[in-house]
């Protein structure tokens, strides 16, 4: 009894200093709620949704509050943005208004210095270190490599009765994507970097609880193993620089016809395959949230953004919004010939200085794979195919699919 009864006195103490602390922003705040004290509404964010549509959670105070509303997640005070013109400011205006910030639950799994939170001189460093590696005139040399793994996958699936396709084609990304950054082998690596990645990833977007079973602690044992591989590659790596790219350069070599496969110009030529992406990544909606902080006092359309409060963009809000996209959950590549693929409403590899440095990269691997795929394959699905977004998009029971080789 007298436990109870500290618990609710406790708890009615912070109820109290939450409302005060904020109090002479009330009457300019968006509208919304700071549901309870600590937990906020924590576990209605992570609720699962079995659909491609905007969540219930964002529906619900959407349709109550306003596209522009207030909550409190993990603990934190969060303004959640649905308005492409607010959306256009917290870009537009990064590093002046805004910057760039992820809940205490990113950086704990990411560590304080990771290249997402930094800003300025190092973020625009790094930044180039990147773009020298995935940049447009990178990439032009990279056609072959992204090609010869898709054959060699395509080649690998057809042998097979059934394939479970999201994993497999999560493969294919990571290990070449890992190759080019880091010279991963899979076939002679002692642990599954994938299998570690996976879990680290699941666990980025779920609720922080650090105990056996849960997607948060498999993330932070997940992101341990991917620490010590990472550690063993560079090691590795020290004592033998050259071994980077023995293997690609050989590949080249020996082949007798250098121009075979796809060209540059014939990938920038697929204009159609790019409206089939842009619809891809619209409906997908990979990311659920983008998160920036405001670095003072923002006022915009009679609200105020108080200094140190957390804002996140809601692409799916944005992508799926009937005013701009006819039919928004029907699938129609058709609509990009009238839509722009950058704009306030198309936010699928971010804007502004945080835009996505590996949106090139991931279109070239999308279309040389598709590209493979529709003229040396044919294929049907044979089971799965279902989606539970937590908020992350996850497929419970797969993608099962059988791919057969064109006669």
């Amino acid at each position: 009894m007298w436990v109870l009864m500290a618990i609710i006195f406790g708890m009615s103490i912070i109820t109290c200093l939450h409302a005060l602390k904020y109090s002479k922003y009330n009457s300019k705040l968006p509208k919304g709620s700071m549901g309870f004290p600590i937990l906020g509404e924590t576990n209605h964010f992570f609720a699962p949704n079995p659909s491609f549509d905007v969540s219930p959670f964002i529906k619900h105070r959407v349709f109550k509050y306003g596209p522009i509303f207030k909550t409190s997640l993990v603990g934190k005070p969060l303004i959640i943005s649905t308005d492409p013109d607010l959306n256009y400011l917290i870009f537009e205006q990064e590093e002046t208004l805004f910057e760039c910030w992820y809940p205490e639950t990113f950086k704990k799994i990411f560590g304080d210095q990771f290249f997402g939170s930094l800003h300025g001189f190092m973020h625009k460093y790094l930044k180039n270190m990147i773009v020298n590696a995935f940049g447009i005139e990178c990439l032009k040399s990279m056609v072959f490599e992204v090609e010869a793994a898709a054959i060699t996958r395509l080649r690998r699936w057809a042998s097979c009765e059934v394939v479970e396709l999201k994993d497999e084609i999560a493969n294919m990304i990571l290990d070449l994507t890992a190759n080019k950054l880091i010279s991963y082998d899979p076939e002679n690596s002692p642990e599954n970097l994938r299998e570690n990645f996976v879990a680290f990833i699941q666990g980025l977007v779920s609720f922080p609880l650090d105990i056996p079973g849960t997607a948060y602690h498999k993330c932070l044992r997940g992101r341990k193993r991917v620490m010590r591989m990472l550690e063993n590659m560079l090691e590795e790596r020290q004592q033998n620089p050259r071994k980077q790219n023995e293997e690609h350069e050989g590949i080249l070599k020996n082949r007798k016809n250098k121009a075979s496969g796809i060209t540059w110009n014939e990938y920038k030529s697929m204009t159609f395959t790019f409206k089939f992406l842009n619809e891809t990544l619209r409906l997908a909606n990979i990311a659920p949230g983008i998160f920036r902080r405001a670095l003072r006092d923002v006022e915009f359309k009679g609200i105020t953004i108080p200094a140190g409060w957390g804002v996140m963009v809601c692409p799916p809000a944005i992508h799926l919004d009937p005013k701009h996209y006819v039919d928004p959950l029907a699938f129609n590549p058709w609509r990009w010939e009238r839509c722009e693929g950058a704009s306030k409403h198309f936010i699928a590899f971010g804007r502004g200085l945080r835009f996505c440095i590996g949106a090139d990269f991931a279109k070239l691997q999308m279309a040389v794979f598709l590209h493979n795929l529709v003229t040396k394959y044919r294929f049907k699905a044979i089971g799965g195919g279902n989606i539970v977004r937590t908020p992350g998009v996850q497929f419970p029971d797969g993608l099962h699919v059988e791919i057969v080789e064109k006669e």
